[in-house]
């Protein structure tokens, strides 16, 4: 298969192709399920998960292959304590038991709460989980997906899907990501070769529009 046979077409083929490959994995199916058996709010499998198992199933590398971790994204504004949090990270982990990577759970309502702590700059307090997504440090990385009480699979992707099947990791200037844009696409350029990293632009005069 060449892996760029669904670059550049266009989102609705792009985004049933997505969904055909996540349907036809057992293992990434059951995640799914899991999660939504877990009850959360506005819950999400998001990132890496999807798009690294894609450029797998593309360039015919196995499941999981460089997949550091699976993220969870849930949005819950009615109790933001770091108790709440982390009774739901515990389940969890008995939840995703047999993950074969670990599952990093996340309420997206509260990051604005210890994000500067940890990553030396603010961040804002988010109104909805789409926001969460939008601002990744790509927006390759910018994809999610769910699974609705009808067994059908739900897809966020705000900017589209081309990077993605274009092996192509695009920096997302929402935020100042500047360093984890290069440290992200530097590990996934060792995982998949294929890939072109289009560098951080310092000057935002000569960004892409959009």
């Amino acid at each position: 298969m060449n892996h760029l046979c669904f670059a550049n077409l266009p989102y609705e083929k792009q985004a049933a192709t997505l969904k055909d490959i996540i349907t036809s994995n057992s293992e990434m199916m059951d995640l799914l399920y899991r999660l939504r058996q877990m009850g959360l709010p506005d819950d999400w499998i998001v990132s890496g998960a999807i798009y690294n198992n894609l450029w797998n199933y593309l360039t015919g590398r196995p499941w999981m292959h460089g997949v550091k971790d699976v993220d969870v994204f849930y949005f819950d504004q009615t109790d933001l304590s770091y108790e709440a949090e982390d009774k739901k990270i515990k389940q969890s982990q008995k939840v995703f038991a047999q993950c074969p990577v670990p599952v990093e759970l996340r309420n997206q309502a509260r990051v604005h709460l210890w994000y500067k702590d940890h990553f030396g700059h603010a961040y804002p307090a988010l109104s909805s989980y789409c926001e969460a997504i939008d601002r990744f440090a790509s927006i390759t990385h910018s994809v999610g997906v769910r699974l609705n009480a009808k067994d059908q699979l739900e897809l966020y992707a705000p900017y589209g899907l081309n990077e993605v099947f274009s092996f192509r990791i695009a920096p997302n200037y929402l935020l100042n990501n500047a360093a984890t844009h290069a440290q992200k696409a530097l590990r996934a350029k060792k995982h998949w070769p294929e890939l072109t990293i289009i560098p951080w632009e310092p000057d935002p005069a000569a960004r892409p529009a959009g």
